[in-house]
């Protein structure tokens, strides 16, 4: 009887830098933009993704005319390659730390209240303690954030919403108020109060889908009205500084966070009331993707955050 070889299987092996470069590519969904991150051309990116499927026997990539998607495989493999890619950057934080070099980079997503007016004070704070690290932070919406800490843009991000994705830890960490901002013009200026009836009638300004704000407000106004429905939007804006402006501007009024208009308000730029019968108050959360692995200085910032909170 005739005997059948053994079929001889090529092992998989890949190196660190593919795995980098693949993973960029599939964050990204562009080749060129890929190699831009990874500083190298995109022929050179092409032909290392190439190399990749090759070595691990199967296409990772569909390319889709203009658009590329992982396939199944490259699904897997990128779960994996993004763990061990955190693995390599720990490893290199904890023997710069051992070595006594307590410094790097950490990437930071926040949406626009707490990014533009409480964290650059924590900010400071926390170098002064670590004076060799740098904090890397983006501003944006609180759902762009959101995202971007899922995709790996972002180490932690600071958002206006409990987020509800299973993949984030999500903990509250500073407490904000959210009040009627009018120009000092403005009929209700004299006043302290008004109804959230009185809200419908006004020329009002809003911010942009996708914002903590404005999913508070919404939430809000939903306990005694149909929430933002009940308005009467004359625009919106991206960004609580365009509002403020567009407010001093008299293009309308809005609800806006108090961290937001405390120096128009001591200088009498603009006035705030309160909604009557109504406590506008929210937190701002902070997200970290429990699928990646936090690197020593992240784990460092997180702990300042929580320990610095009450002080905020």
């Amino acid at each position: 009887m005739k005997k059948t070889a053994p079929v001889t299987k090529i092992p998989i092996d890949f190196d660190l830098r593919q795995l980098e470069i693949f993973c960029k590519v599939v964050e990204i969904g562009s080749f060129s933009k890929a190699a831009k991150e990874v500083f190298l051309a995109q022929a050179s990116v092409s032909e290392r993704i190439s190399t990749l499927e090759n070595m691990v026997g199967t296409r990772l990539i569909d390319r889709l005319g203009r658009e590329i998607a992982p396939t199944k495989a490259g699904e897997i493999l990128y779960k994996h390659a993004i763990l061990l890619l955190d693995m390599k950057k720990n490893a290199c934080i904890e023997m710069q730390q051992f070595l006594g070099a307590t410094q790097g980079e950490i990437r930071v997503g926040a949406s626009t209240i707490p990014g533009e007016y409480i964290l650059p004070r924590v900010m400071g704070s926390f170098q002064e303690k670590y004076p060799l690290v740098s904090v890397n932070l983006t501003i944006s919406d609180s759902s762009e954030i959101e995202n971007s800490v899922l995709k790996g843009n972002f180490e932690i991000g600071v958002i206006g919403f409990k987020s509800l994705d299973r993949n984030l830890i999500c903990r509250s960490l500073w407490q904000d108020e959210l009040v009627v901002a009018v120009p000092p013009y403005h009929r209700w200026s004299g006043r302290r109060e008004i109804s959230p009836d009185e809200l419908s009638g006004e020329p009002f300004i809003l911010r942009e889908p996708g914002s903590g704000t404005l999913r508070a407000i919404d939430n809000h106004l939903k306990t005694s009205t149909k929430g933002i429905e009940s308005l009467s939007p004359v625009t919106c804006l991206g960004t609580s500084t365009a509002v403020k402006e567009g407010i001093k501007a008299g293009l309308g009024i809005s609800i806006i966070s108090s961290r937001a208009i405390e120096t128009e308000i001591k200088a009498g730029i603009l006035k705030e009331l309160r909604v009557k019968d109504l406590q506008m108050r929210r937190n701002f959360y902070l997200i970290r993707d429990i699928r990646r692995i936090s690197s020593p200085l992240c784990s460092a910032m997180i702990e300042f955050l929580i320990n610095t909170s009450s002080d905020i």
